[in-house]
């Protein structure tokens, strides 16, 4: 870390922080908690997993709403921190709620999830708006690559007690139940997120902004008037997130829903925990890798790298039937699930005006926002329908395949300028 600034390093910590969230609630143990919930209470399984793949819709549309207004609310001086605060707060708050939640009622456990989900999601919004904050364009690869490198290594050490204190409760090794261990793993998730911002809050700070206004919400609704009008000028901004939208969507969906898919497919919930385990580990060499390889190839190229992998994962994963197929799996999503997010989120960077990244990342947040109504809404439908989970999986095969074309047709960020 010693060829990162105090600033470029505190933003990369928060990747640290919030990456306890990512595997710990959205992936592993809160799916595993309410899948458990909804059994009890007589839900089928493949209901309850339409249930989820609709939450993760409903929120995601909520962000996808409000995005691109607190976006360009954001951009004047001052007001990047504070939305990041409340969203932060909000997300860290609801995550400690979850512990609290009755663990027979998984609807409740759905509407409280769907806090932590808006908060977590939402502060990501203006983190990643930070991005330009902290470095210079020539770097930008690199810091945001670090970040998801450094978010896949620390999540790995909650994860690793969450699971411990799990496995430990479930062999009747600790005196507590698997269901008040798994309430342990939120608390410690909530904590961590919290312990681990604190660089971000104390270092990072908003260079490039607009001038306060008399009325900055009006104001700021007028300039995502002028945006619009001048779409025309941003050519390269919005086709690179049309074909973000489609990529971004399969990602996203592999991402929130395998571990449901997994359930369905009658791995066990101590398999489940550690493959994902391992996929944390696998994946955090990869994600420094890709940044690496993309100042070397260009990120645009490495880009292409990803999404090739990923259409692997998808027709893969329509024959998926044995806990080793779900290792292979696992793997070949390691090797590029961080860094196709780290280099979309720099390469954007690169493309947008500093003084407007807030409004950019705004609209960044809303095109892989619906898109991610878009996966687990698809997966839901087709789960019901057809009774199996893996053909949703493979009809994700299609996004990928146009969100490469379309990223064929976006200029590199040099020739923007």
């Amino acid at each position: 870390m010693r060829s990162f600034t105090k600033e470029e390093s505190s933003w990369m910590y928060y990747d640290w922080a919030n990456s306890a969230y990512s595997i710990i609630i959205t992936t592993a143990v809160f799916p595993i908690f309410y899948k458990a919930a909804a059994t009890n209470a007589g839900v089928d399984a493949s209901d309850s997993t339409a249930y989820l793949g609709y939450t993760i819709a409903i929120f995601t549309f909520i962000l996808a709403m409000i995005g691109p207004i607190l976006g360009t609310i954001a951009d004047y001086q001052g007001y990047k921190k504070k939305f990041f605060t409340f969203f932060f707060a909000l997300g860290v708050s609801a995550t400690a709620l979850l512990a609290f939640v009755p663990s027979d009622n998984w609807l409740l456990l759905l509407i409280v999830y769907t806090f932590a989900a808006l908060g977590s999601t939402g502060a990501n919004v203006f983190y990643d708006a930070f991005l330009v904050d902290v470095t210079t364009e020539d770097k930008m690869d690199r810091v945001s690559a670090r970040g998801y490198g450094l978010g896949y290594i620390g999540s790995t050490i909650p994860f690793l007690l969450a699971i411990t204190i799990i496995l430990l409760a479930q062999q009747e090794i600790l005196p507590i139940s698997a269901t008040v261990a798994s309430k342990i793993a939120f608390i410690i998730t909530a904590v961590w997120w919290g312990l681990f911002s604190i660089p971000l809050f104390k270092n990072v700070h908003q260079r490039y902004y607009i001038e306060r206004e008399p009325n900055p919400i009006a104001s700021s609704f007028k300039r995502l008037g002028t945006t619009f009008k001048e779409i025309k000028k941003y050519r390269a901004v919005f086709l690179f997130l049309v074909a973000y939208f489609f990529y971004i969507d399969g990602v996203g969906t592999v991402i929130s829903m395998s571990t449901a898919y997994g359930t369905d497919l009658g791995i066990n919930a101590t398999n489940l925990l550690i493959v994902l385990f391992v996929t944390q580990v696998v994946a955090a060499p990869f994600a420094i890798l890709y940044g690496r390889l993309a100042q070397k190839f260009t990120g645009k190229k490495m880009l292409y790298v990803g999404i090739f992998v990923y259409i692997i994962v998808c027709l893969y994963a329509f024959f998926l039937k044995t806990t080793l197929d779900f290792w292979i799996l696992a793997m070949l999503v390691a090797t590029s699930q961080g860094g196709i997010q780290a280099l979309s989120r720099s390469y954007f960077a690169k493309l947008v005006p500093k003084q407007k990244a807030n409004e950019f990342f705004g609209f960044y947040n809303i095109f892989g926002k619906f898109a991610s109504i878009m996966g687990p809404l698809l997966v839901g439908v087709t789960a019901q329908i057809t009774g199996h989970s893996n053909m949703g999986v493979f009809s994700l095969v299609i996004l990928f395949i146009i969100g490469f074309i379309v990223l064929t047709r976006v200029p590199e960020p040099s020739e923007v300028k």
